[in-house]
């Protein structure tokens, strides 16, 4: 017994419950070895079969090079862009196939490991040391010379924001594209449909379809790469040049015949009315000869438009003044517009060649400095789903005129502005200045912060609205079967005592507002320029808008305000209330992200008519002060209707803070003078209208029979007049 004592001291000695706690000890730590066994088996499995997916992916690399390759397939280098190595989590470098995320170190990080390369198209991420070995596997934004759009399979490097709902099976065998978790061939996705595809099932594809890509969902509204054609960093130069000489040629020819005509005609006895006859032939030979403009919009065309007036004989068998001046009229009014020409010419670096006439491409514009600062993560989306030569980001050195002018002989063609109220107004004035036959319509992706355009419009109120109802990809379905609708577009002259211009007219697509609503998007505007960090969002650009209205509260700055200004509307002086601390002049019925200021529903006021955004009619409303723009916010008051009108002048007598579509500034005592400038053709989202469906086919029947020449421009304007109306 001692014995056994001796050899077993510590079982003997430990009392019964000693000894249960130690086998749960036992039992725990077998279980936890277990777990861990079964996460280390796991594990293995799991970098077995991504080493085998990587195997794969090298070897379809090197498939993709082999030069005895059934089907050309386009190549396309990347457009590395330098970001933040912590926006490349979860990536692999499409080089070395290694994860971008470098190695915990307890040194630092040296300046190398701290940024990466990603593609601005594709999505794709490389090291810095790996970008320039990268395989030349990006989207082809040209295929000149190639008779179909062919498929670019590409490894899904990152996962898409935006995707079809169909793309999740394989476009050929129809089985899940997820994969078993050790089986399973690496899957492919095309850059322009974006279907997805087994490699293995690539070889029984390509040999029954030829690799041919339909362009998948949104065929409509890509521009197809068959049709764009890369310029040489020298040809915009040298087409400027031959351009040019073209039109000096032209004029030198146009020159000779009319000093020959005018010559013969001294010489002959019966000057009056054969003279008549001799001018308008060379007026018309002069514009023959000259090259036309831009959209067909030449001489002709332009008075079609609207652009001009043609003068007319007058009964005493003479001809109008204006009919005289017109040819030097024309040259000299155009010379600005030729120079501008060609400056775009010489920074062009895609053309459009030969474009069906039924294409109805979507030309798109990015503002990156909008209310929610997203436009670096929207041109991404926008790159993988369109064509990125349609894609165009707006900033202070360039423009919509470069988006315009690569455009300009298209025939149909939808444009997206991504952006504000801001933004949509800047490229209606240049679609204005482009003088389009057939203008096109504008969609709107709200970026801004307020976005009252877009609201009115049914596009949303933000982003966050946007990607709760499908994302970019819903969006794009929206546009495609939106109804062409009529916008009022006004001018806003600011003039001294004495009429006279003080400054370039400005021009209204929403609203105009004088007084203390103008004073907070002043103050908002000031803040912005001093810290623009602070504006990083929607959400928190409202939050300062409160903040810098609560200032407002208390101040009374504009107690003397009915005092201080003067408003007409057609002629007749209104009296401003008393209690009004600002005046708004609307056009549409959103205001400050959403409020409706005329409320056509309201049936206390017998003496108006409801509000429209294409009836030439503004309306005229005061508020009395910050206090009752919070109220308005939230719904608890209403503005003060003033009166309805065509023209509307407000007289202010003393310095006032005036704001156009959210865009404020300083004003010194003046004249604002509003008139009708024109109408613009926008597009609205009509998929919860009754009338939509019908709407947006009645828009693309329009379009070509005007592409089919059996209407005009005019003709399709009114008809779009009509049913913007009806649809109302």
């Amino acid at each position: 017994m001692d014995e056994e004592h001796m050899l077993h001291p510590s079982w003997t000695d430990k009392s019964p419950a000693e000894m249960a706690a130690d086998s749960r000890i036992f039992i725990f730590s077998c279980v936890m070895a277990g777990l861990i066994g079964i996460l280390t088996i796991f594990y293995t499995a799991f970098q077995w079969r991504r080493n085998i997916n990587l195997s794969w992916m090298k070897a379809v690399d090197r498939s993709k090079k082999n030069p005895k390759a059934k089907h050309k397939v386009p190549v396309a280098p990347h457009t590395w862009d330098l970001e933040s190595v912590s926006r490349g989590k979860n990536l692999n470098c499409c080089a070395c196939l290694k994860p971008m995320s470098p190695s915990q170190t307890l040194g630092p990080m040296i300046a190398s490991d701290s940024f990466i390369h990603r593609c601005s198209i594709c999505g794709a991420a490389a090291h810095l040391s790996c970008s320039s070995s990268a395989h030349k596997d990006c989207k082809c934004v040209s295929m000149i010379g190639f008779e179909h759009v062919m498929h670019q399979w590409a490894v899904r490097w990152t996962e898409l924001t935006d995707q079809p709902d169909e793309a999740s099976f394989c476009s050929y065998c129809e089985e899940p594209c997820s994969g078993s978790f050790l089986g399973g061939s690496p899957i492919w996705c095309c850059l322009w449909c974006h279907r997805l595809l087994d490699v293995d099932c690539h070889s029984s594809m390509s040999n029954e379809t030829g690799d041919i890509c339909d362009l998948g969902p949104f065929r409509r509204l890509i521009l197809p790469p068959l049709y764009v054609k890369k310029l040489s960093p020298n040809s915009g130069f040298l087409s400027s040049i031959t351009h040019g000489a073209n039109e000096l040629a032209s004029s030198v020819r146009a020159t000779i015949r009319s000093q020959s005509k005018k010559h013969k005609h001294i010489n002959e006895t019966s000057v009056d009315t054969s003279s008549n006859g001799s001018i308008c032939d060379i007026s018309a030979e002069s514009t023959a000869d000259t090259p036309q403009n831009v959209n067909g919009s030449h001489a002709i065309e332009e008075n079609c438009n609207g652009g001009m007036n043609v003068g007319t004989p007058r009964q005493d068998g003479g001809i109008d003044k204006k009919m005289e001046s017109r040819p030097s009229f024309k040259r000299s009014g155009s010379i600005n517009q030729k120079d501008e020409s060609q400056a775009l010419r010489m920074k062009q670096k895609y053309e459009l060649i030969d474009l069906p006439p039924d294409a109805r491409p979507l030309l798109v514009f990015i503002n990156k400095k909008s209310g929610a600062q997203r436009g670096d993560s929207l041109r991404q989306r926008l790159n993988l789903l369109l064509n990125p030569v349609q894609v165009f980001e707006l900033s202070s050195t360039q423009g919509p005129e470069m988006g315009l002018f690569l455009f300009r002989k298209v025939l149909h063609f939808r444009i997206l502005v991504c952006g504000g109220d801001g933004t949509v107004g800047w490229v209606l004035n240049a679609i204005d200045k482009q003088n389009f036959v057939s203008p096109p319509p504008v969609a709107i992706l709200p970026a801004g912060t307020g976005n009252d355009l877009a609201r009115v419009l049914s596009w949303g109120g933000g982003l966050g609205s946007v990607e709760r109802q499908g994302g970019l990809c819903t969006v794009l379905q929206h546009i495609e079967n939106a109804a062409v609708t009529i916008l009022d577009r006004w001018k806003v002259a600011i003039l001294n005592q004495q009429g006279k211009q003080l400054q370039s007219p400005k021009f209204m697509n929403n609203y105009l507002g004088v007084g203390c609503d103008a004073k907070v998007a002043l103050d908002i505007h000031n803040l912005r320029e001093e810290n623009p960090e602070k504006f990083y969002n929607q959400f928190m650009n409202k939050v300062l808008y409160a903040r810098e209205g609560a200032k407002s509260i208390m101040d009374r700055t504009f107690a003397d305000f009915p005092w201080q200004v003067r408003v007409e509307v057609d002629g007749v002086e209104i009296e401003v209330p008393e209690d009004a601390e600002g005046v708004l002049v609307a056009n549409i019925g959103s205001y400050m992200g959403g409020v409706d200021l005329w409320q056509n529903e309201d049936e206390t006021y017998e003496n108006f008519d409801p509000q429209s955004m294409h009836d030439k009619i503004l309306e005229v409303v005061s508020i009395s002060g910050t206090w009752h723009l919070g109220k308005l916010q939230v719904g608890l008051s209403r503005a003060r209707r003033l009166a309805q009108g065509q023209s509307i002048k407000i007289q202010l007598f003393a310095a006032f803070p005036v704001q156009i579509d959210g865009e404020p500034w300083s004003q010194q005592p003046c004249t604002l003078a509003i008139s009708h400038h024109g109408q613009a053709f926008m597009l609205k989202r009509t998929a919860e209208e009754p009338l939509g469906h019908a709407a947006a086919i009645i828009t693309d029947v329009l379009e070509s029979a005007e592409t089919n020449h059996v209407i005009n421009a005019s003709q399709k304007r009114a008809l779009l007049q009509e049913m913007a109306l009806r649809l109302t």
